[in-house]
């Protein structure tokens, strides 16, 4: 009998391994050398659903390893320690190699080939899964679907309507927290009024307190 435990590890090798989008890509090449970079875990129970790493996370193959790492923790309430520990969180981009830039010099949008290639089986293998933070446009159109509003500022801000949705894992939108979106934060106070208590709660249940026992 195959061992569930190791399903996600055996995954995680595979997406490791994946040229597609250099050797069988949907448009252009990816630019550079594929340096996918996932989370996966079978003990998780809280997932980070973010859009594709930025250069300085392809450099260092470390998620989230730059200042909207800081953000994040600080709306979650947790150090480096946590956030990086397989065991309480697993971080799954919708691209899981830095996509490049596009003309302007920002980042492009997650590869097309990545998500249909690998997500439906990187959720396959952890049914532990409880709750899924959809961080930008991006996770949410993939997680939420036709349920997403026109703009990314209404989806979160319908965060209750998903979060006490029949969605199985539980789902919460969330903004990207890059620095570039402080005018957004500030535009937007009841994001850290009414969100951030309740995201800093399941992250206490999900991610903290069952190590603690």
């Amino acid at each position: 009998m195959p061992d569930k435990k190791r399903e996600p590890e055996l995954l995680s090798a595979r997406i490791k391994a994946c040229r597609v989008c250099r050797e069988a890509p949907l448009g252009q090449p990816l630019p550079h050398e594929p340096r996918p970079v996932a989370v996966l875990s079978s003990t998780a129970r809280l997932c980070i659903a973010g859009q594709a790493p930025g250069l300085r996370v392809h450099e260092s193959g470390i998620p989230f390893d730059d200042r909207s790492e800081d953000r994040l923790r600080d709306w979650m309430g947790i150090d480096r320690d946590i956030f990086y520990d397989p065991e309480r969180l697993s971080i799954v981009p919708m691209g899981f190699c830095f996509p490049g830039y596009d003309a302007k010099g920002g980042d492009l949008p997650p590869r097309k080939e990545c998500a249909p290639l690998w997500r439906q089986q990187v959720f396959d293998t952890m049914p532990q899964i409880e709750l899924v933070l959809t961080i930008g446009m991006y996770a949410q159109a993939w997680h939420l679907g036709k349920e997403r509003q026109k703009t990314l500022t209404e989806t979160v801000r319908h965060w209750r309507s998903y979060f006490e949705a029949n969605y199985s894992p539980k789902i919460l939108p969330l903004p990207h927290p890059s620095w570039r979106n402080t005018g957004w934060l500030k535009k937007n106070p009841w994001f850290e009024s009414e969100v951030l208590p309740l995201l800093r709660s399941q992250v206490q249940r999900l991610a903290i307190a069952p190590f603690e026992e």
